[in-house]
């Protein structure tokens, strides 16, 4: 579904049950998609702002051209289009990491589907949306995937309040910098099908888009360890690295079939180096938002929509045949003001609608969206799970606490004299 419950699941400082949500979540949200989620956002008699129910249930979903591409069957795009939804909700929920229950959460990931991505895709890529015939420029889901993702787990994170150990040093560091690492690689990887295939053709820009998402991410890395360098006294950092992936690649992704190659890796620059400088950004907003999510997707996707007006060029978006879309460095200049428009109603209405969603579920009886004081505490996977989870060395810390305890209390163990200095044929001697 996605690799992002990798990447995810090794930045908690604890158990957290990042992974097994991600999955849950990824399969509530399919059957969303096959119930009314493709239909609400593709149905080809939908209005400016919502489709309707003309393919509800998937009816009439099978051998036709899509609405996306001729040459591609509907059921291929629905599937396409399934996926963006599912790697979306799943970044979602990571605002409520080490706090917030399941059950409300898969609840929340149905509705938000519903009511905010499904609107926003149709607004975006429908041909009856008013963002697409405005237009705005967003290639891959600049829009719908990174900024309605960022400002939706914001919210969450707001609404369920700061963790109990919100300013703990401890709970700063990653859970697996190695998980870290593997998960970038892999989201690295997909993200040329989640740009190069957003052409939905084997044409050269598919291509193009494919080169730029690579050159962004490149640049990424760049721009994320330059800042670290400076600020933190000539050092490097295996996340910080990682993160400067993502938001090349973030910021690369409303872009991606528009730009030259030059001028994506500079989009990826220009988002990484963003993105870094704003590391303290949940300190200033006062919000325990502990994933990053609003800093990587919801930073990074405005950064790269802005950019979008500015470097779009014709000579890129025209290479599949069909498409004609410049920005400001062609002389249209308007592009960018459209892009603005883009950016600020979607932030709003995610921002808002989610926070409402999630004060209507917080208030339903048995939907308290937050685990109880003490199961945070004591570690959420005992309070959400009754085995053992991926990645838990919880065991193996008992295991070695109990050794301790035994060695301290076994009659006949060395004790701490040999540290002092003294051999233990002295203490002998004073015994005699």
């Amino acid at each position: 579904m996605s690799d992002a419950p990798v990447f995810n699941e090794s930045i908690p400082s604890g158990g957290d049950p990042t992974q097994v949500d991600s999955l849950m979540v990824g399969a509530v949200t399919t059957f969303q998609w096959m119930f009314w989620g493709y239909s609400l956002a593709y149905s080809r008699t939908a209005g400016p702002f919502i489709g309707d129910m003309a393919n509800f249930g998937m009816k009439n979903v099978m051998a036709a051209p899509s609405p996306g591409s001729a040459v591609i069957p509907e059921i291929v795009f629905c599937l396409y289009q399934l996926l963006f939804c599912a790697c979306t909700v799943q970044i979602v929920v990571g605002g409520a990491f080490e706090r917030g229950r399941i059950i409300p959460s898969l609840v929340f990931g149905f509705f938000w589907a519903t009511i905010v991505y499904c609107p926003i895709a149709c607004w975006t890529w429908n041909s009856n949306g008013w963002l697409y015939n405005l237009p705005s420029l967003d290639f891959a889901g600049g829009g719908p995937v990174h900024i309605a993702s960022g400002w939706s787990a914001l919210a969450y994170a707001f609404v369920l309040g700061k963790r109990k150990h919100a300013g703990d040093k401890s709970h700063g560091k990653p859970h697996n910098t190695t998980l870290v690492f593997l998960g970038t690689v892999l989201i690295w990887f997909g993200w040329f099908g989640f740009n190069g295939g957003s052409a939905l053709n084997a044409s050269v820009r598919a291509m193009v888009a494919a080169f730029n998402t690579n050159a962004a991410a490149s640049t990424g890395v760049i721009g994320w360890v330059m800042v670290d360098y400076f600020k933190h006294g000539r050092k490097f950092s295996v996340v910080g690295a990682c993160e400067g992936a993502i938001a090349g690649l973030v910021g690369i992704t409303p872009a991606a079939g528009y730009v030259e190659p030059w001028l994506a890796a500079v989009i990826g620059f220009i988002t990484a180096v963003v993105c870094a400088l704003l590391q303290n950004l949940n300190d200033w907003l006062h919000i325990d938002e502990g994933m990053d999510v609003f800093k990587l997707h919801g930073i990074g996707g405005m950064v790269g929509s802005f950019l979008t007006g500015i470097f779009a060029t014709s000579s890129i978006s025209a290479l599949d045949g069909v498409t004609i879309a410049s920005g400001g460095i062609d002389g249209n200049g308007i592009q960018v003001g459209k892009q603005f428009a883009e950016i600020t109603a979607i932030s709003a209405y995610s921002f808002l609608v989610s926070c409402a969603l999630l004060y209507i579920l917080k208030f339903i009886p048995g939907m308290h969206l937050r685990i109880t004081e003490e199961a945070e505490m004591n570690g959420i996977d005992s309070d959400q799970f009754f085995d053992e989870q991926i990645g838990d060395w919880g065991l193996f810390d008992e295991l070695d606490k109990r050794r301790l305890e035994i060695e301290l209390t076994s009659p006949g163990t060395p004790q701490a004299q040999e540290v002092t200095g003294k051999s233990s044929s002295d203490d002998a001697e004073k015994k005699i």
